[in-house]
């Protein structure tokens, strides 16, 4: 295991505050093999709801056999590539029912990191505070019990999202909480599903010192790359952004083909 595990010290010293790390989540064989082929990759990371939505299901209904497989996938296409040992972080939702095995599982796959939420997919709720973070503290000592102790958790909190009625002072006091349990950097999952805004952005990078993960979101008025290096963040992530572009032009395409086809009565 000492090789995975120096992967994930790797990958854990990408995280620099002001100078982040830039991943382009994949979900798929396809888009793994070319993601790692790519010059500018460092890591390789998972979307769980671009890799539900290509199985055709909603992103809460992904199963954990049905995420690993994408991953086992995923992790395959990796290792047979020129860059076999690059860094892979898979978004495991909440950890689901047994979270120490759901970090043993992953890490088998080779996997050094993973995101973890604390809302309860099976509850359809928010965790308490102190459950969130009893859970990262189980997952680092699954890490740890599993021969990788610096496996990397980017933990998520819904504090402002749907599911939450939380502040940002409120997401602030959770990622406090969740770094110190062992996580390396924390995303804030904005209100009604959207981004955080810049300055929420600038109050989370500046209470938690830039160990702070924000998702790109592509399309005018949103933060840049330039942007968010500037306001001092560790970690950038584009989620299923790239899935729906793919899509995009996959029904455009679709579209205009399937408008020529005429049948006789």
């Amino acid at each position: 295991m000492s090789s995975q595990n120096d992967r994930a010290i790797y990958f854990r010293s990408l995280h620099h505050p002001g100078n982040p790390i830039v991943l382009s989540n994949v979900y798929d064989g396809a888009t793994a093999s070319y993601i790692a082929g790519h010059a500018t990759t460092k890591a390789i990371a998972t979307a769980s709801y671009a890799v539900a939505a290509s199985q055709g299901i909603a992103d809460e209904s992904l199963t954990l056999p049905q995420n690993l497989a994408a991953a086992r996938t995923i992790a395959a296409v990796v290792a047979a590539t020129t860059s076999p040992q690059l860094p892979l972080t898979v978004d495991m939702q909440d950890g689901y029912e047994d979270v120490a095995q759901t970090i043993r599982d992953v890490i088998a796959l080779g996997a050094v990191g993973c995101n973890l939420e604390d809302f309860d997919n099976a509850a359809g709720k928010l965790r308490s505070l102190s459950e969130a973070v009893n859970r990262i503290r189980t997952a680092v000592q699954a890490a740890r019990e599993a021969g990788v102790p610096d496996f990397v958790i980017n933990a998520r909190t819904d504090v402002l999202g749907p599911a939450g009625t939380g502040s940002i002072e409120d997401a602030i006091e959770r990622g406090k909480a969740f770094l110190d349990a062992g996580a390396c950097t924390v995303f804030v999952w904005g209100p009604g599903g959207r981004g955080v805004s810049g300055d929420e952005v600038r109050e989370l990078a500046k209470a938690l010192g830039g160990r702070v993960n924000v998702k790109l979101n592509l399309g005018d008025g949103y933060l840049t790359v330039s942007e968010l290096k500037k306001i001092g963040v560790a970690r950038i992530s584009l989620g299923p952004e790239l899935w729906r572009a793919a899509m995009g032009a996959f029904r455009e395409t679709a579209d205009r083909l399937l408008a020529q086809v005429s049948y006789q009565k």
